[in-house]
């Protein structure tokens, strides 16, 4: 009766009554697997694949083998007392109870409609030193322009595109042909928004003749404060708001910055004739704890 052989690699079947010494070629080693690699731990021999790898001959000559290998035993916890037996192999630490914190009360935001409030505001020395400068030179420009009140001959007409210049009180009659628009500069192109005449040169654009017909300008018309974009940042943390203005020699007399618990209205005039203004929402700040600094 031919029963199976089990040495690893044969799986040939023999009869027991007939199993010389070297009838059986098997592995005595264990299969190995690594980077997709498979072979046998006894020999060299390495394929990728797995029915080459079964088809591998035996690198060891003995006698067949007809008992089967006990199969591995897994552990098996079902009874309490290895339950216990294992809790009480587990490492053991002191346990720390962290409670979570009290929900804090629900702040009520403040109503926008608080009266404003004007801030006080400082006034840097360097900012000081820096009007004072800049209000002697004024005061000279001014000075000059009142010497200077009458037009000089050869004066040039201020109005856009008109090329005539002061040769006396008879050009104040001569027709005044100019632009009453404005320059527009896009995408390569010059023109007048008044008269749209697009050219690419520039010099081209300089002698275009004005489309509107009025009177000659000698002076600047004073167009008093005009309002700007002015760069700013500002972050606020739970006790400070901090807002930065990069407005260039700010007037302190004219500006201010009126502010309740929600809101700040910033209004700053800067060189002279330039005007910025802002309003900015807050997450709830006392205005008395608010100030203005001029740097």
């Amino acid at each position: 009766m031919s029963v199976l052989c089990y040495n690893k690699g044969c799986g040939q079947r023999f009869d027991p009554e007939n199993n010389p010494d070297d009838g059986c070629t098997y592995h005595p080693g264990v299969p190995v697997f690594h980077d997709a690699l498979k072979g046998w731990s006894c020999c060299k021999r390495r394929t990728t694949d797995f029915s080459d790898f079964l088809s591998i001959v035996g690198c060891t000559k003995g006698p067949h083998n007809k008992e089967k290998p006990p199969e591995p035993v897994k552990p098996d916890v079902t009874s309490s007392g290895e339950k216990k037996d294992m809790d009480e192999q587990k490492p053991k630490f002191n346990e720390y109870i962290i409670s979570a914190p009290k929900p804090q009360e629900a702040i009520r935001r403040p109503s926008p409609d608080e009266p404003m409030v004007r801030l006080q505001h400082k006034v840097s020395a360097s900012l000081k030193q820096a009007l004072e400068k800049l209000k002697l030179s004024e005061n000279a420009e001014e000075k000059k322009e009142e010497d200077d009140n009458e037009i000089k001959i050869g004066t040039s007409c201020k109005n856009g595109g008109c090329t005539k210049s002061f040769d006396g009180p008879a050009s104040d009659s001569d027709v005044c042909l100019y632009h009453s628009g404005f320059p527009i500069f896009h995408e390569g192109m010059k023109y007048w928004s008044c008269c749209k005449r697009k050219t690419s040169d520039f010099n081209t654009f300089l002698s275009q003749e004005g489309c509107t017909k009025g009177t000659h300008l000698w002076r600047k018309r004073d167009e008093g404060k005009k309002v700007v974009p002015c760069r700013f940042d500002w972050h606020q943390t739970g006790t400070q708001v901090i807002i930065s203005i990069y407005a260039k020699n700010g007037v302190p007399e004219l500006s201010y910055v009126d502010a309740n618990s929600t809101t700040l209205n910033i209004h700053v005039i800067f060189e002279g004739e330039k005007e910025f203004e802002q309003k900015i929402s807050l997450w709830g700040v006392s205005a008395a704890s608010l100030f203005f600094n001029l740097m």
